[in-house]
């Protein structure tokens, strides 16, 4: 099982190090950018699940290129 957290900066050190401590657990410090990248594709598919349910408008494809 896999899990993502978010700690504050001042005590990532200390939770990192108990985590290390336990030999059924493994970790692995995401880049910024990867981070960001996970929080982004989180968010999109948040959206969608919306526009599922109708409780979110989507926009038109040829609207959305045309933004591009």
């Amino acid at each position: 099982m896999k899990f993502v957290l978010e700690v504050k900066e001042n005590k990532a050190a200390a939770l990192v190090a108990l985590l290390n401590d336990l030999p059924y657990v493994k970790t692995k410090q995401l880049t910024p950018y990867k981070a960001k990248v996970l929080e982004d594709v989180k968010e999109a598919v948040d959206e969608m699940k919306l526009v599922m349910a109708g409780k979110l408008n989507a926009r038109d494809a040829d609207e959305l290129m045309n933004d591009l």
